[in-house]
């Protein structure tokens, strides 16, 4: 199952004329968020360890990462069972809100493609992450 792909988000009319790495942005937090909470597949914690050992210490950004090790696509691949029942059910449904309010909660992006993508914003939505998926848990474990 695919939740995201970075192409679609490239011909938006809202991407304009950004840098494409802007694409990876989004989905990039939420896909490094889960490889860093415990929740990544077993082609990314086998065959690809020290890619997630260089999101940890934080040298490549979650785009980056996203790009790299999952070509801009968002699979169930990504992510073990417990990883995939919550991404079915949050990402497809409540992710992109967050994630908007969480990464500019002054309003001073136009969309979503211009929030930087750097470990700033990564700092900002991770925690609303964490309290999603604690919420989650409760309600589904």
């Amino acid at each position: 199952m695919k939740y995201d792909d970075a192409s679609w988000h490239f011909g938006a009319e809202s991407f304009g004329d950004l840098p494409e790495i802007h694409g990876y942005t989004h989905t990039g937090i939420f896909v490094a968020w889960a490889m860093l909470s415990g929740l990544a597949g077993d082609l990314h914690t086998e065959e690809f360890p020290e890619e997630i050992d260089k999101l940890k210490s934080r040298k490549i950004t979650p785009a980056e990462f996203f790009r790299n090790n999952c070509d801009g696509k968002f699979t169930d691949e990504d992510l073990n069972d417990l990883g995939n029942r919550f991404a079915h059910s949050y990402f497809e449904n409540s992710y992109f809100d967050l994630y908007a309010q969480a990464a500019d909660p002054e309003g001073q992006f136009e969309n979503i493609y211009e929030i930087p993508s750097n470990w700033e914003t990564y700092d900002k939505v991770a925690p609303k992450i964490d309290s999603a998926f604690d919420a989650w848990k409760r309600e589904n474990l």
